[in-house]
């Protein structure tokens, strides 16, 4: 009798281990979930979030979606700073209510990008809608702008595979990021700063803002530009950066 109760006892603990195990890799799997869902799957389209880490260079992106106000001192700070090739990713809803705006980003050196046209997930879309958004938003674009965009960053940030193969199709690259300045949440100037030169590397992507939500971005943007450049930094385009290179990607769900 004691001999059975030690083989069940050992059987216990070793379903308490399997138990275990399958409980911290299932949590894990959740949390993986939550923040990399869109660069989750095995096979599949990919999202671009990185340039090649080489040639200290790095992206500054600013997404437009409404307003008239933080642009413009954006676009000054930039040019005063002597810094080209940024690219925009504008709504084309707003860019057709702000004509001069674009133009303006055009002729300081700038790239125009998509953020779609109607600035809503295409998670929620049917493949109809985003196909009509995706090419609505590359037509008005160029009609406003004179440029044939190509990369795409979904509104939101939010996509997945369906999204990512309807974008393929229509022969746009999507472009997600891999520093995010936070800058929408107007956490503070310093806090902006921080985020979006702390952990840089070459090759990263950063998210910044030149709606009328971000408040304080025109004021650490100074500083970022600074700091990077005393830190060895080169500023390029999304499409210079990569061009040609074994641009970092992640499969997507």
């Amino acid at each position: 009798m004691k001999f059975f109760m030690i083989i069940n006892g050992r059987k216990i603990k070793q379903y308490m281990v399997i138990v275990f195990a399958a409980f911290f890799a299932a949590a894990l799997a959740f949390l993986s979930q939550e923040q990399l869902a869109v660069f989750s799957s095995k096979d599949g389209p990919r999202a671009i979030y990185k340039g090649e880490e080489k040639g200290n260079k790095v992206a500054l992106t600013f997404d437009i979606s409404w307003g008239e106000k933080r642009a413009l001192p954006i676009l000054d700070i930039l040019k005063a700073e002597g810094v080209k090739n940024c690219t925009f990713f504008l709504s084309a809803a707003w860019a057709e209510r702000h004509p001069e705006v674009v133009d303006r980003i055009v002729k300081d050196g700038h790239e125009i990008a998509s953020l779609g046209y109607q600035y809503k997930s295409y998670t929620e879309f049917e493949d109809q809608q985003v196909k009509r958004d995706i090419l609505t938003a590359q037509e008005k674009l160029k009609k406003v702008s004179g440029k044939l965009t190509s990369l795409l960053r979904p509104p939101n940030g939010s996509f997945d595979k369906r999204v990512l193969n309807i974008s393929e199709d229509l022969n746009h690259t999507v472009v997600h990021w891999s520093v995010d300045t936070k800058d929408w949440k107007n956490p503070g100037v310093d806090k902006i700063v921080q985020n979006a030169t702390a952990d840089v590397k070459a090759g990263d992507i950063i998210l910044l803002h030149a709606s009328d939500s971000v408040k304080q971005t025109h004021k650490a943007l100074p500083n970022i530009i600074q700091k990077l450049k005393s830190d060895g930094y080169k500023f390029v385009s999304v499409t210079e950066m990569i061009a040609n290179t074994q641009a970092n990607s992640k499969e997507v769900q």
